[in-house]
């Protein structure tokens, strides 16, 4: 285990490769699974709030998903979750460019109409964080879909933290990303 101010990183994340490939993968991330993504409780408020922004992305079964369940789910454990699209399994906010699954948050960020990317949870994919109390446990996900991702990044020689940096900044900060990397010089 990595230890970097409060949180607890699995050794994977240092040592397996990944880059995500959407034409091998075609944005299965978004489409497969029993499940939506994980979000954070501020999320589910700042989906609402750039709704506007990224309704014209969404898909017609999206739209109506939204209009009668809501812009998030709860699962068992009262955990915020993006709602599916019920009968198809797709995530409410992915909209299909060809064949490939996209996030229409994250359109809508690129064309600079919202500051929001989409939700942490999957900026940060294949990381999971699972939080208690005082630490955020960081651990990498194995998902059969993401074998392209795998080969990717072992081709291109591209750890996960690098390949995340972005997101891990994102929710951690430079100054975290820097010991990070410190640490992981060490391991």
């Amino acid at each position: 285990m990595i230890v970097v101010e409060n949180t607890l990183i699995s050794e994977l994340i240092a040592e397996k490769k990944f880059v995500c490939d959407l034409s091998q993968c075609k944005g299965e991330c978004c489409v497969a699974g029993d499940a939506g993504a994980p979000l954070e409780e501020s999320e589910a408020l700042i989906l609402e709030q750039h709704y506007p922004h990224y309704k014209d992305y969404l898909t017609e079964k999206g739209i109506k998903t939204i209009d009668k369940h809501g812009f998030f789910e709860l699962d068992a454990d009262n955990d915020y979750l993006t709602p599916l699209v019920r009968e198809d399994k797709y995530c409410v906010y992915a909209f299909f460019d060809g064949e490939i699954a996209k996030c229409a948050i994250e359109k809508a960020f690129n064309e600079g109409r919202i500051d929001f990317r989409k939700p942490i949870s999957c900026h940060l994919y294949p990381i999971r964080i699972t939080s208690f109390k005082d630490v955020d446990a960081l651990n990498y996900h194995h998902w059969d879909v993401c074998q392209p991702a795998c080969e990717q990044g072992d081709k291109l020689n591209v750890p996960v933290y690098k390949f995340l940096k972005e997101p891990l900044i994102r929710k951690y900060g430079k100054e975290w990303y820097a010991e990070l990397e410190e640490e992981i010089k060490k391991y």
